[in-house]
Parts: C-alpha cells; sequence; structure tokens
C-alpha cells in the first residue's frame, strides 16, 4: 500500500487535504474501510493536488478499547503512533481555510456541531440507509450490504489493475483477520447480516490471494480480539461499545457487552459500578445487550435493562417485551438485583440497531406522555427532537450490529458530539504529516520485500 510521497509535498505547501473519515465508533468496519480507501485514492489520483489522509474518528486515548482493531494493526505491522486521530488535526480549520475535502465512509450524517463541514463532502460510502440526500458534485454510494469493507472492495476492485495489493487485501479481509468476515458473523446467514455482495467479495479477495487465511481461522482470531474484556474494568467495558438516546425526559445508553450476562452480572460490586457509571455520564437507564457463542460456535442474545428510576425501568423493560416490529422474544432471567432484569432474547437476529429504534420510539412516547399530562397512557409518538445526552461516548459500533436491513438510524445520528470538544489539536501540521510518512513507509517495506521475492 504504498503511496507517492507527493501528495505529502503538496500539503507542506499549504495544498489541499483530502480526509477519508469513519464513524464516530471506529469499529473495526469504519477503520478499515478509511484506510483502505484513503491510500486507493492517493494511488489512482497522480493529478489531483491533495494528500490522502484516513482520519480515526475518535480521541486517541479511546482507541485501546477498540482491542479487535488494535489486534489487526498489530497483526499487520502497523504501529499506532503513525495514525491520526480526530482530536489531532482540525478539521475545521482546514476548511476554513479552503483546504479540506472530505470523503465520508461506514456514515453518511455528520452530526450538529460538525455541520460546518457538511459543505466539504464530496462523497459518501455507507451501507446503511441514507438519512438525507446529498446532490451533486457529492458522489454517493449506499447499499445495504453487510460491511462497508465490502463497497470499499467493490470500489478498488473496479480501479485501475493491479491496485489491490497484498496489504491492502490483508487489510479488507485479513491476514488472520478480517472486518468483512467478523461484520458479517463468519458469514452465517442465522446472524441475519450477510449478503450476497458481501460472501462475493470475500471470495474475489481469496481467489486474487490464494494465500489469505480461511474465513474460519479469521473468524475466531478476531472474535477472540473482540471479545477480550480481560483488564477492563466494567465503566470500560461499558464504554467500549457505546451508543446513546436521548428525549426530553430521559437519557438511555445502549452498551454491547462482549461476555455472557450471567457473568457480567456476577461481578463484584456491580450495581454500585452500574449506578456510579451512569450517574457520572448523566444516563437516566442502561440498557446492556450482549451477544455470546455457545459450543457450536453459534450466537446467542442477552439483555439486562438498569435504572435506579423504577417507573423508567418497568417501562423499558414493557416496552421491549411488548415489540412486535421486531419481537425479541424475550424470557426472564434471574437477576439478583432490584434495579436491574434480566432476559434472554429468542430472536437472535435483532441486534442492537434493531432494537434502537424500539427505544427511540419509546422516548418519544415518555415525552408525550408529559405533554400531555396523562402518565398512565401510551400517546402517540411524537417528532420533537431530543436534547443531546449528557458527556454521551460513542466508543464502538458492535459489530455485529450492523444488519442487513437497517433503520434509518447511522451511529453519528444518535448523539451529537465531537471529540474536538475535549479541546484543539496537539499535532503540529509538521508532526501530522511525519505520522502518515511512517504510516507510508510501513506499507512500503513489506511490498518491497514481495517485490525482491
Amino acid at each position: 500500500m504504498r503511496v507517492s510521497l507527493q501528495c505529502h509535498m503538496n500539503v507542506h505547501n499549504n495544498q489541499e487535504v483530502h480526509v477519508v473519515l469513519g464513524n464516530e465508533a471506529c469499529d473495526l468496519d469504519s477503520m478499515v474501510s478509511a484506510l483502505a480507501l484513503a491510500f486507493f485514492l492517493a494511488k489512482t489520483s497522480a493529478e489531483s493536488k491533495a494528500a490522502f489522509i484516513p482520519v480515526l474518528n475518535i480521541p486517541r486515548s479511546d482507541f485501546p478499547l477498540r482491542t479487535e482493531s488494535t489486534f489487526l494493526l498489530r497483526e499487520q505491522g502497523i504501529p499506532e503512533n503513525s495514525l491520526v486521530f480526530r482530536d489531532e488535526i482540525d478539521l475545521v480549520a482546514l476548511h476554513k481555510a479552503g483546504l479540506l475535502s472530505l470523503t465520508l465512509v461506514d456514515h453518511h450524517v455528520l452530526p450538529s456541531r460538525d455541520a460546518v463541514l457538511e459543505e466539504a463532502v464530496v462523497e459518501v460510502l455507507d451501507h446503511r440507509p441514507l438519512e438525507r440526500e446529498r446532490g451533486p458534485p457529492c458522489k454517493v454510494t449506499a447499499e445495504l450490504v453487510g460491511s462497508c469493507a465490502t463497497l470499499v472492495t467493490e470500489r478498488i476492485l473496479q480501479g485501475p489493475a493491479q491496485v489491490l495489493d497484498r496489504k491492502t487485501a490483508a487489510l479488507l479481509h485479513g491476514k488472520r483477520t478480517s472486518t468483512i468476515v467478523l461484520d458479517c458473523v463468519n458469514m452465517a446467514p442465522e446472524a441475519g447480516k450477510v449478503t450476497p455482495k458481501d460472501d462475493h467479495y470475500a471470495s474475489l479477495l481469496e481467489s486474487q490471494f490464494p494465500d489469505l487465511s480461511s474465513r474460519n481461522a479469521i473468524f475466531e482470531a478476531l472474535q477472540k480480539a473482540k471479545f477480550d474484556v480481560s483488564g477492563l474494568t466494567t465503566d470500560q467495558m461499558l464504554r467500549k461499545d457505546l451508543k446513546a438516546l436521548s428525549g426530553k425526559r430521559a437519557s438511555i445508553a445502549i452498551s454491547a457487552i462482549y461476555v455472557n450476562l450471567p457473568v457480567f452480572l456476577d461481578r463484584h460490586g456491580l450495581e454500585e459500578e452500574l449506578h456510579s457509571f451512569c450517574q457520572q455520564e448523566g444516563y437516566d437507564l442502561l440498557v446492556a445487550m450482549t451477544i455470546s457463542f455457545n459450543e457450536s460456535n453459534e450466537p446467542f442474545r442477552q439483555i439486562a435493562v438498569y435504572s435506579t428510576r423504577t417507573d423508567l425501568r418497568e417501562a423499558v423493560c414493557q416496552a421491549l417485551e411488548r415489540s412486535t416490529d421486531p419481537s425479541l422474544h424475550l424470557s426472564p432471567l434471574e437477576s439478583r438485583y432490584s434495579t436491574l432484569r434480566a432476559y434472554h432474547q429468542g430472536t437472535v437476529t435483532a441486534s442492537r440497531k434493531k432494537v434502537l429504534p424500539i427505544l427511540k420510539g419509546f422516548l418519544k412516547d415518555w415525552d408525550k406522555m408529559e405533554a400531555k399530562g396523562a402518565e398512565g397512557r401510551r400517546p402517540e409518538a411524537d417528532g420533537g427532537a431530543p436534547k443531546d445526552p449528557p458527556k454521551p461516548h460513542r466508543l464502538g459500533d458492535d459489530l455485529v450490529d450492523d444488519d442487513t436491513v437497517l433503520p434509518p438510524t447511522p451511529m453519528n445520528s444518535l448523539v451529537d458530539e465531537c471529540p474536538l470538544d475535549r479541546g484543539l489539536p496537539k499535532l503540529s501540521s509538521e508532526a501530522l504529516f511525519e505520522r502518515f510518512d511512517r504510516l507510508t513507509a510501513t506499507r512500503a517495506i513489506p511490498e518491497e520485500s514481495s517485490e525482491k521475492k
């Protein structure tokens, strides 16, 4: 994945910068899509004056929680200090200087605090339904596939011959790692995610590079890395893969937990830690959704609902139990805590992305109850805009969440926060491009070695 150094020279001379920006969850799919597409654009845009830079859309301090992503980088020999994170580059300043172009991958809606950057968006690749239309000259590729990496692979293979090198393919499919395979739960139809297109492009990568690891080996390696929460505190486990929703009366956190629910509930001091987490972050209720695998490597799901507010907890539980679109087929599990209710989820295909609309609808109804002064009856849904939840985190995006059929609620539209809120970037322009030069060198060394062979 060698990139011409001319792109760096142009930036040093105050020329244009083309940033490929993943979503604010910075999940494995988003990270790989940004890295692969940025290198592809750099290799096929010789006439462009822009430098193509992949930017991971989280603060650097949050990256260690992305265990499967850090594992991928280690496997491919990419040093973490060669990456550029959102809190290290001032996109707004670049845009105001007239130097910024943006390509969005794995999302298509910028949060409200990034609204000033909308006019810089020149291209979108996403595997979710479009929540908003973008007219020319913005190029939009949106298709309901299991992984955005599938669309990036398609884009690269439609480009000039020989552009897809071994290193790029290793990122997309995996040398013991693969975002396409994991994001579609090992291509298992019962998980409700894989599409023929995902399978097609995974097969094309394998045919062009026969020495790639088998899908089962890739899946097992990445699954182990993603589910490795050893050493994480309860707070870190909750933040590792977190989304948030907020209405006028309540704010809800939805965390993906990568252990069996009974194991999680057996953690020492759990109730106090859940209370501390919600109180510190300003959440009124927490929904913890777990996904685990049995001895036959088949996925199963469980749900826990925690809140010190009895009325809110019981109302949310009723909304989940009574849901028919989708029906979750919940059956109660034992819980030692009066503030927490636990369930086994019979519908394994109902991932967090399918549960989010249930909770969004609940919050609208909950707000309407206050407006009508009718606490005891369920009102019609209201279209009022929710408030921003206090200090929301978006550190993860459940890789087994991005379903083939998704509601129009991309991750970054659920919570409005920008990593730049934590302060201005700490990198100078010289340090930024020196870092990207190191990333380029990392890609070039293995490729040169392969050429010598």
